[in-house]
């Protein structure tokens, strides 16, 4: 990889040893780097991270500063990509590569057009302001959900302190044709979620109860079940992303945690920060990239992502 470029509030990168803790069989063959990149630091409160395939960037938030910053992987520079931002925390693509971002300030969920205006696809429930829109995900169908937890109004640190208009804490799913719907009423603080490789299921952090939990999908966009699957053991987790073979990656406090589709902790990537949320890019899927802390992370794996549900980079041979 190529130096980062200093920027003001940011450090050149710099290498951790990559330090695995394997804790069952099925995790022996997960390996990558034997360093892990410290592509970025300076910032207050690193999350997000989205991968946009067209331009070979990431793009992540860093929402006390109010900013969203993006580092180039062909040049390996770091700069502002958008500021102020509406204090934004999870992001990622839809199937047509537009960056769809919940935003803590407006409270709202909104979409980034190929000209770089921004679409609002949600703001209210039933009249409502929502509480601080967290993380997002789109299905194939184009279907948009996403969590609503209390962070951004809980303070002026992610946002604008200011008191709830919503009964509760709960997941929401907007449709193509706009409308939004409430699909889960059972959480206490929501947060990262992500669909099976089928999108038959939805994983959802509850981290206000430190555990992921799993629901079916049904034919009309509904969820049933909402079963416990996995307790966090350090921290709690936040950010999740499937690979490639179904397996979860979840942040969490002593670095990425990686769970079998069943519950089991398989391993752990060991990072020196608290890790909030994470996700695959790369021409191959194949890099993790963590937001922690501070920092961003990046390691190559020989494990590829879930592919989303836009269109996958070309890749090249020969």
């Amino acid at each position: 990889m190529s130096k980062v470029t200093t920027r003001p509030g940011q450090a050149p990168a710099s290498t951790v040893p990559t330090t695995w803790e394997r804790l069952d069989e099925r995790f022996d063959a997960v390996d990558g780097d034997s360093l892990t990149e410290r592509i970025a630091s300076g910032c207050r409160w690193t999350e997000g991270g989205t991968y946009l395939p067209a331009s070979r960037s990431f793009v992540w938030s860093d929402i006390p500063n109010d900013r969203l910053l993006r580092w180039d992987e062909l040049t390996g520079e770091t700069g502002v990509f958008r500021s102020p931002a509406a204090y934004p925390n999870g992001s990622t693509l839809d199937g047509e590569a537009r960056l769809v971002t919940c935003e803590q300030g407006p409270r709202r969920v909104t979409r980034t057009e190929h000209d770089g205006s921004i679409t609002v696809l949600a703001d209210r429930f039933e009249g409502k302001r929502f509480n601080s829109p967290n993380d997002v995900v789109v299905d194939r169908s184009g279907r948009v959900w996403f969590t609503d937890p209390a962070y951004g109004i809980s303070s002026d640190y992610e946002g604008f302190q200011a008191e709830p208009e919503m009964d509760g804490r709960h997941v929401y799913r907007i449709d193509p044709d706009g409308a939004c719907h409430r699909v889960t009423d059972d959480f206490d603080q929501p947060n990262g979620l992500a669909l099976s490789l089928d999108e038959t299921q939805l994983y959802v952090v509850d981290s206000g109860r430190r555990h992921l939990r799993v629901f079916d999908v049904t034919e009309d966009g509904g969820l049933t079940g909402g079963r416990e699957l996995a307790a966090c053991t350090a921290g709690t987790f936040d950010g999740i992303r499937l690979d490639s073979t179904g397996r979860i990656w979840a942040a969490a406090g002593d670095g990425v945690h990686c769970l079998h589709p069943d519950g089991t902790l398989l391993g752990q990537l060991m990072l020196p920060e608290v890790v909030a949320n994470l996700t695959f890019g790369g021409l191959k899927r194949n890099v993790l990239f963590a937001c922690a802390t501070t920092s961003v992370y990046l390691v190559m794996l020989n494990v590829t992502g879930a592919p989303g549900p836009y269109a996958a980079a070309p890749r090249f041979a020969g």
